[in-house]
C-alpha cells in the first residue's frame, strides 16, 4: 500500500521514525503536496474552491495553473473580492496529516529535520525518534500587514530571556526565537494587504522567496524553509498607503487579478451564501427573487456611479449587509404588529440605507450630496432598472397604440389623491392602501397574470416605485414611510426621492 493511502486513524498509530520509514514515507515539499492533491481532484472531477462564485472561468483556473506550476501567488483586487477566502481554501489541497518531530517548533520533517532541536533529537534517538501528526488546519498561518509589523515578528530575533534561561551565549543559534514565517515551515503562509507592509520589512522576504533561507541578526543560519506563500493586495493601496517593492514583486511567480460578480445571479448566490439569517427569520419573513435583484442592482449601480470612488470599489459586503437589514426590517414590522408571518415589501428595501452608506467611498461630488442622499439615489436607480423587466417603459407606453396601461393610475393621483406606505403598517393596512388605487390591481394582473397573493401586493407597490422613478409620480420621504402623489403637486412640496426629479437624472 502506498503511504498516502493509509487511513488517518492508522497513521495516528505510527509513533516513531522507524515505523514511519517502514510505512514507506517519503518527504515532499508543500508545493508538491498541493500540486499532487490538485491533480487528483481535477482527475476525479471534484469541486475546487467551493462557494467561490463568479470565478469559475477566471480566477479559479488561474489559481489552479499557479498551483500546478508550484508558484508563490499574489491575489490582486479591490475589497470584498474573496481574496482571503480563496487563500484559506487552499488548506483543502493539503494532506490531512503530516508527520513532525515531536516537540519541534518548526514542524520538522523527521527525515529532513531543519531546526537545531530536531536534528539533535534525531541524532540522539535515531529510529526511536518520537513523532506526532500535524493536521492540515494547523499548517495555515495568516498575518495582516500593519505598520507595527517588524522583522522580528515575521522572521525572528535573538531572545535574551531564552539565552539566560538556557545559560547560552548569544552566539549559539539556540537562543533564536523564530517568527511566524519559520514556524509556518511545511505550510501555507498568507500576508494580507501586502502593500501596507513597510518597504524594509518587504526586503526581509527576498531571500525566503527566492533562496528559501532566513537571516537573523548576525547568525549564519541557513534554513531551506518549505513554505507556500500567498499574498493579497488592493490596487488602491498602491497610491494611498504603499506599494509592493519591485524586487519582491519580481519574486512572486503568479499575480492573479480578482473581480466583482459580473451578473446579478452570481451576486445573489454570494449574498445568499454569506448572509447570516437569524433563527426564526426564515419562518417569519417571506422573500422573493425580485427583492434580491434589487439589492444586487444597488451594488452594480454604485460601481458605475460618478459619486462613488471606483478605485475603492464596492464590496460584496454591501449586499450581504443590506439583505440582513432587509430581513430585520420586515421582522421588526411583523413583531410590532403581532403577525406570525410577513411578506417582504419594497419599502423594506428602502430602509436598508444604513447598510449602504458605510460601504461606499464617495468622491468630492458625492460628499457634497451626502452619503444618505447618494444611497437613496442608488436605490432609486436600482428600482428604475429592475422595473423595466416586469412592466412596460412608461415613456413609450404613452404612445402605445393599445393605450397607456398607467393612465388610470396617474389620473387618480392627478386628481389630488395621495397614498402613504408606512414602514410599520400592518398587512391589512398595507393591502387596503394599495387596493384603493384605481387601475393598480388591473395593471399587475395584466402584466403578471401568474402572480398571486402577497407577491401580487409586492408587485403593486413595486409598480408605484417604478412609476415614481420614471417621473410619472412623485415619491416623498416621510418620517414614518413614503408618500406617493401627483408629480406636479410634488414639485411644490418636499424634494423627491431618487431619479424622479429633473436634476436627479445625472445620477
Amino acid at each position: 500500500m502506498n503511504y498516502r493511502d493509509i487511513p488517518a486513524e492508522k497513521l495516528q498509530q505510527i509513533k516513531t521514525l522507524g515505523q514511519l520509514k517502514a510505512a514507506g514515507y517519503e518527504p515532499e515539499t508543500v508545493k508538491q503536496e498541493l500540486r499532487r492533491n490538485l491533480i487528483k481532484k481535477l482527475q476525479n472531477k471534484e469541486e475546487i474552491f467551493p462557494g467561490i462564485w463568479g470565478y469559475e472561468e477566471t480566477v479559479i483556473p488561474d489559481m489552479q495553473r499557479a498551483i500546478l506550476s508550484m508558484h508563490h501567488i499574489n491575489l490582486l483586487g479591490l475589497r470584498g473580492q474573496a481574496k482571503t477566502r480563496i487563500a484559506r481554501q487552499m488548506i483543502d489541497l493539503l494532506d490531512e496529516y503530516i508527520p513532525v518531530v515531536q516537540g519541534s517548533e518548526l514542524n520538522d520533517d523527521p527525515l529532513h529535520p531543519l531546526s537545531r532541536y530536531a536534528k539533535d533529537v534525531v541524532h540522539e534517538h535515531g529510529d526511536d525518534t518520537p513523532i506526532t501528526w500535524l493536521h492540515r488546519s494547523e499548517r495555515y498561518t495568516e498575518k495582516l500587514a500593519t505598520p507595527d509589523v517588524s522583522v522580528a515578528d515575521l522572521i525572528g530575533d535573538a531572545d535574551p530571556i531564552k539565552a539566560a534561561t538556557l545559560k547560552l551565549p548569544y552566539s549559539d543559534e539556540r537562543v533564536i526565537h523564530f517568527g511566524l514565517i519559520p514556524r509556518s515551515h511545511r505550510g501555507i503562509f498568507v500576508i494580507n494587504e501586502l502593500p501596507d507592509l513597510q518597504a524594509r520589512i518587504q526586503v526581509a522576504l527576498f531571500n525566503i522567496l527566492q533562496e528559501g533561507d532566513i537571516q537573523i541578526r548576525g547568525f549564519k543560519v541557513r534554513m531551506p524553509l518549505d513554505i507556500q506563500f500567498v499574498f493579497t493586495a488592493n490596487p488602491e493601496d498602491y497610491t494611498n498607503r504603499g506599494s509592493i517593492v519591485t524586487p519582491l514583486k519580481d519574486r512572486i511567480d503568479s499575480q492573479i487579478i480578482t473581480h466583482y460578480p459580473k451578473t446579478i445571479e452570481t451576486g445573489k448566490k454570494i449574498t445568499k451564501q454569506e448572509a447570516k439569517v437569524k433563527e426564526g427569520q426564515h419562518q417569519l419573513v417571506q422573500t422573493n427573487d425580485i427583492i434580491g435583484d434589487l439589492i444586487e442592482q444597488v451594488a452594480f449601480e454604485a460601481r458605475e456611479s460618478e459619486y462613488v470612488d471606483a478605485k475603492s470599489g464596492v464590496s460584496a459586503r454591501l449586499t450581504i449587509s443590506a439583505f440582513e437589514n432587509l430581513l430585520s426590517a420586515a421582522e421588526r414590522r411583523a413583531l410590532m404588529n403581532g403577525e406570525r408571518k410577513t411578506y417582504v415589501r419594497v419599502s423594506d428595501f428602502l430602509n436598508t440605507i444604513p447598510s449602504v452608506t458605510g460601504k461606499v467611498e464617495l468622491v468630492y461630488e458625492g460628499e457634497q450630496e451626502g452619503a444618505g442622499h447618494v444611497a437613496q439615489v442608488l436605490m432609486g436607480k436600482a428600482i428604475r432598472t429592475q422595473f423595466l423587466k416586469y412592466f412596460p417603459d412608461p415613456d413609450k407606453a404613452k404612445k402605445a397604440k393599445e393605450g397607456n396601461p398607467y393612465k388610470k393610475i396617474t389620473d387618480w393621483f392627478g386628481d389630488g389623491n395621495t397614498i402613504d406606505i408606512l414602514n410599520d403598517a400592518s398587512a391589512d393596512e398595507y393591502k387596503a392602501a394599495l387596493q384603493s388605487i384605481p387601475g393598480l390591481t388591473e395593471l399587475v394582473e395584466k402584466q403578471l397574470p401568474k402572480v398571486k397573493g402577497d407577491e401580487k401586493l409586492f408587485m403593486m407597490e413595486f409598480a408605484l416605485h417604478g412609476l415614481a422613478e420614471h417621473s410619472q409620480l412623485s415619491k416623498n420621504r416621510l418620517s414614518t414611510g413614503l408618500q406617493f402623489k401627483d408629480l406636479l403637486s410634488g414639485m411644490f412640496t418636499m424634494p423627491s426621492f431618487g431619479d424622479e426629479e429633473e436634476d436627479d437624472d445625472q445620477f
